[in-house]
């Protein structure tokens, strides 16, 4: 089944391995470089059936970090054509995670600490639900009014725009990992008392509006994912039961597939990790809210992966670390399961 074509709306995807988004925090003003172009594409070459960029933000407020890629000009814009053109080339998908960082923005590359950058150090004053910072040393983030959660939204309907313009054929929407969207949801990071916070109705209000905006430029049946997290990993958080709710409801809403991930609400959470630990989330919300799901986390061999797939606990399998260890993995997992994927003419004597 890992090898198979499976069609998402109006795409057929030749295989169901997808590169998950993986920050490289390497894009000078926001604008992907050769870097991406060579990472993306040789993951592309590998067979992978669907290659998403790493969080893209929608905005320069919503960078993780200064070296964050975006799509909110036309530069960055132009600069993502090119490397779509060559992942599809390469008869992969390419898909854009459409991101804000919320709170979590303005830090630094993880190999540089990835603490908080102050303005002096290229930073700024991230914005937020509430003004809750995310960790002691952290800035107190600025809640967001209704002219800033209309930008948001505005924000995120003009990258979904230029991520037509720029030819690619998935949108997923970042509402994990404690990133802006994410934070709505969260009662631990959302402590608003307006038609915004309180009810999972409420918590859930921007992402749905966020979702109409985009449906807007990118209508069905283009295909749109949204990324949850399954549990915030604490007590009082966000956690599975809401996020079942919240599936029915984005299914309903056009959504296509959940790619079901956890955490990043809070800054140590206790996590049980070990292989594929992020599974049954993914699995409970297919059963239960009746749409497709992706899974991910420490998913790194071929036969568990089909497992996952035969159990029915999910419909696709993405692969973030692995395929930095190995962008041809998808050739690996056709040898071990005696299926084929597609070999480019340039390298297939060697195959």
């Amino acid at each position: 089944m890992l090898l198979e074509p499976i069609k998402l709306g109006a795409l057929a995807l030749r295989n169901r391995i997808v590169v998950s988004p993986m920050c490289q925090y390497s894009s000078p003003g926001g604008v992907p470089t050769d870097w991406h172009l060579v990472h993306l594409g040789s993951r592309a070459v590998g067979g992978a059936g669907l290659v998403f960029t790493e969080a893209t933000s929608v905005s320069p407020e919503g960078r993780i970090s200064p070296d964050d890629t975006g799509i909110w000009n036309d530069a960055q814009t132009e600069a993502w054509s090119r490397i779509v053109q060559f992942i599809r080339g390469q008869g992969a998908a390419a898909g854009i995670q459409l991101a804000h960082a919320g709170r979590k923005a303005s830090t630094d590359a993880p190999w540089r600490g990835g603490g908080p950058l102050d303005v002096a150090h290229g930073g700024w004053t991230p914005v937020a639900p509430s003004a809750v910072p995310f960790d002691e040393g952290y800035p107190r983030p600025s809640a967001l009014d209704a002219t800033g959660t209309a930008k948001v939204i505005a924000d995120f309907r003009a990258a979904a725009e230029r991520a037509r313009k720029a030819g690619f054929e998935v949108i997923e929407l970042h509402a994990a990992h404690g990133y802006l969207l994410h934070q709505f949801l969260s009662p631990l990071s959302n402590t608003r008392r307006d038609e915004y916070g309180g009810s999972l109705e409420n918590r859930a209000r921007l992402l749905r509006e966020v979702i109409a905006a985009v449906r807007d430029t990118w209508p069905a049946p283009m295909p749109l994912w949204v990324r949850l997290s399954g549990t915030d990993w604490a007590e009082g958080g966000w956690d599975i039961d809401e996020c079942v709710q919240l599936a029915r409801v984005l299914r309903d809403d056009g959504i296509d597939v959940i790619d079901v991930s956890s955490g990043g609400t809070v800054p140590h959470p206790k996590v049980s990790i070990g292989p594929g630990y992020q599974v049954p989330f993914a699995a409970r919300i297919r059963r239960e809210a009746g749409i497709a799901t992706a899974t991910v986390g420490l998913i790194t061999d071929a036969h568990q992966a089909e497992d996952i797939l035969r159990r029915g606990d999910a419909d696709l399998i993405e692969m973030a670390r692995e395929f930095l260890r190995d962008p041809y993995f998808p050739r690996r997992a056709a040898q071990e399961l005696g299926g084929s994927v597609r070999v480019p003419e340039q390298y297939a004597r060697a195959w």
